[in-house]
């Protein structure tokens, strides 16, 4: 399997390079040459590990199956998960489960496939005999930046920093990264918007002389966000897993489609779940759950992505993204793969902050997506009602997710369809807005997030989550704070350490 451009602009390279390199170097997005097809009886009874070497064997035809075996059970164990089942899959009411997805070391679904990348990393570097330093840069609303910090935390010939907006993102995000240890991970606080940072990390990653300054000291760049297929991968195995798993409690019958919920802001997870679907998951309709940064919401619509629009802090942070970086991939598969239009539609992006796709485009994708949002008090009311109706805790994301749901059902009518709704975080990393959905506003005065944070865990009989434990308590390993334009001249700082 090679990969190849989605602006027809590089050549094809194996997937040990495409994920060595993360993003392609003259801008655009590696995809594999061909989506492969996969039988779900095929991985019916398996384990978790075991379902993700399925799935890779067919990605990553430059490793060895004993590689990708070794990789996968390193990975995906009760070690790392803290339980035997790695992505819980749990029923909450009548064709309605969650996909518990933060059962990792960081609380959050960016470990499915933070804590793998790593090991992918590592192994395509040795086969393409790699001499240089690799420099991770990676841009996050809040999850991607500790999952990465600490699956490439003291990987030799690795360093990694970590683009954060400043004051943007929960107290428990913040500390999860600024309290990170490991010799090669940096960690910088930039003043601007997620958006900000993300278009950065892209702008360097296109800068030739910058690119070449780096080569000279024996460095050379790489991505962990989900502009990396190597991100994007590990994320299909759960699909599949949490279908056949329906299969084997007879909740559902094997070809019997299914509806996947996902909140989403940069679109990976999504897009994960719709190449699966291509792949062989029966699904029915993917439900693309937005909060009201909605520009996805509004693309699914109307078929014009349009970014001339006020940034909204939100309750749920991690979606507060108005560039999602890997609707280019969904783009360039849904038109038959056509580089042309490719260019053509993100050429517009950066010149003039919006692009359109005509009718045909927009009735194939409105077939396959239904797009909507939930407003800030929608998403308070979804947690208080989940909790007080099926004594199930939902983080920010999570309720964004299943109110977007509700309004599906109302929208489709349908109702029996079986529902999965992915739970992107743990709730107590947004302890404060989850406190406020159950207690109201008032109840937050005088109170500091840590206490809220054991109160919680008091309320809901729910234990704190390991990786948020004494997180107030633990040094601050990072504090550097900086302008965009400073960050070119922070990197040299680095590298020459």
């Amino acid at each position: 399997m090679l990969y190849q451009s989605t602006r027809g602009n590089n050549e094809r390279v194996s997937a040990a390079e495409a994920i060595k390199t993360g993003m392609v170097p003259k801008g655009g997005l590696f995809v594999p040459e061909k989506v492969p097809g996969l039988l779900v009886e095929e991985v019916l009874n398996l384990s978790y590990a075991q379902t993700a070497e399925k799935v890779f064997e067919l990605f990553l035809s430059d490793f060895t199956k004993e590689e990708i075996k070794e990789i996968t059970s390193k990975v995906y164990n009760k070690e790392i998960f803290g339980r035997d089942e790695v992505a819980p899959l749990v029923e909450i009411k009548n064709k309605l489960a969650i996909l518990e997805l933060w059962h990792g070391p960081t609380a959050a679904f960016k470990d499915m496939a933070l804590q793998m990348l790593p090991y992918l990393m590592k192994k395509s570097l040795e086969k393409l005999g790699y001499d240089k330093e690799l420099l991770i840069l990676a841009a996050t609303s809040g999850d991607t930046g500790k999952a990465a910090l600490e699956g490439f935390k003291d990987v030799e010939g690795i360093k990694i920093i970590c683009l954060y907006p400043h004051q943007r993102v929960s107290k428990v995000q913040e500390l999860q990264m600024t309290t990170t240890e490991g010799e090669n991970t940096y960690v910088i606080a930039v003043k601007g918007n997620f958006d900000d940072c993300q278009s950065k990390v892209k702008k360097i990653f296109s800068d030739e002389e910058f690119k070449k300054e780096l080569l000279e000291l024996n460095t050379e760049l790489s991505s962990a966000n989900s502009i990396n297929w190597g991100r994007l991968l590990p994320q299909i195995v759960y699909y599949y897993r949490s279908y056949a798993e329906l299969v084997e409690r007879n909740e559902i019958s094997l070809g019997e489609k299914i509806n996947i919920v996902v909140p989403t802001g940069n679109f990976g997870n999504i897009l994960a779940a719709w190449y699966a679907g291509r792949m062989g998951v029966p699904i029915n309709k993917l439900i693309c759950a937005s909060n009201i940064n909605n520009i996805l919401t509004d693309f699914i619509n109307t078929g014009k992505y349009d970014t001339h629009r006020d940034f909204i802090e939100t309750n749920s942070p991690s979606m507060d993204i108005l560039v999602s970086s890997n609707l280019e991939r969904f783009i360039y598969e849904i038109t038959g793969r056509d580089d042309k239009f490719i260019n053509e539609i993100m050429t517009s992006l950066q010149e003039t902050g919006s692009f359109q796709i005509g009718s045909r485009c927009l009735e194939k994708i409105q077939s396959e997506l239904y797009g909507d949002y939930a407003t800030e008090e929608e998403t308070l009311l979804t947690i208080k009602k989940y909790f007080e109706e099926y004594k199930y805790l939902l983080d920010t994301h999570t309720a964004v997710g299943i109110k977007v749901y509700e309004k599906y059902l109302a929208h489709s009518k349908e109702n029996d369809v079986y529902a999965i709704v992915d739970a992107t975080a743990n709730p107590y990393k947004f302890n404060t807005s989850v406190y406020e959905a159950l207690k109201g506003r008032e109840a937050l005065a005088g109170k500091e997030e840590f206490g809220i944070l054991n109160e919680l865990s008091e309320i809901s009989q729910m234990p704190v989550h390991p990786g948020l434990e004494n997180l107030d308590k633990k040094e601050i390993k990072h504090n550097r704070t900086a302008e965009i334009n400073e960050l070119e001249d922070i990197i040299r700082e680095i590298i020459k350490k």
